[in-house]
């Protein structure tokens, strides 16, 4: 499934994301009844190449990781908190001296978040999966509020409503509670080897999980 997102929701956030540096657009995609969303933060540049989430190298890994819960991709759905790929402006000499400019990728502002809010919302209405697993500090913040710390929530199980962005632009709490089982960011332990075993342990742990609750 490649989800087809409302006309006016579309247009909502390209008009108040006018002029951010962002580029791009890439749907999420999935199982049509996934057992579980996958979360993670905005595409990345291999991302909008392709037209899929998570395939660069963060994709990789997180195959590993969803495998080593005893699941495929094709049995989870896969979105982000923001669509587009947000980039930075960098000015940098190159091996011959010469000054080039570069667009590396960056974190998305709570700005360009709020922006994807109403439609990142319809989407989760829509796909309906029980069981949501944030990857990162960024989409969990999106889910639980900024007092989430990933280091004391990774692999746990949590059950309750999330955040969403009601019609004054503000977050609250919804009234239907989800499975939430906050995942270091596969890229996390790319850069911080020391946590590969952790990364491992949770997502062991969240295959045990799902079997026991036959999910």
């Amino acid at each position: 499934m490649i989800i087809e997102y409302p006309a006016d929701l579309l247009a909502d956030v390209q008009r108040r994301t006018q002029g951010a540096k962002l580029t791009g657009f890439v749907p999420g995609m999935g199982a049509d009844h996934p057992r579980l969303i996958l979360i993670g933060e905005a595409p990345g540049r291999e991302e909008i190449k392709q037209g899929h989430p998570f395939v660069g190298a963060s994709g990789k890994e997180l195959t590993k990781m969803v495998e080593l819960a005893g699941l495929t991709r094709d049995e989870v759905y896969i979105t982000s908190v923001v669509r587009s790929r947000p980039y930075s402006i960098k000015h940098v000499r190159d091996r011959k001296g010469q000054l080039i400019e570069e667009h590396p990728n960056r974190t998305p502002s709570q700005r360009e978040i709020k922006a994807y809010g109403h439609l990142f919302d319809w989407e989760l209405s829509q796909v309906n999966a029980p069981v949501l697993v944030p990857l990162g500090n960024t989409s969990m913040h999106r889910l639980l509020g900024p007092q989430a710390k990933i280091s004391e929530l990774h692999g746990k199980v949590l059950h309750q409503p999330i955040m969403h962005l009601n019609q004054q632009e503000k977050y609250e709490l919804g009234d239907h509670d989800y499975w939430i089982i906050p995942m270091y960011h596969p890229a996390a332990y790319l850069y911080a080897r020391r946590l590969e075993d952790t990364v491992r342990a949770d997502w062991i742990k969240l295959g045990k999980w799902l079997k026991e609750q036959n999910r």
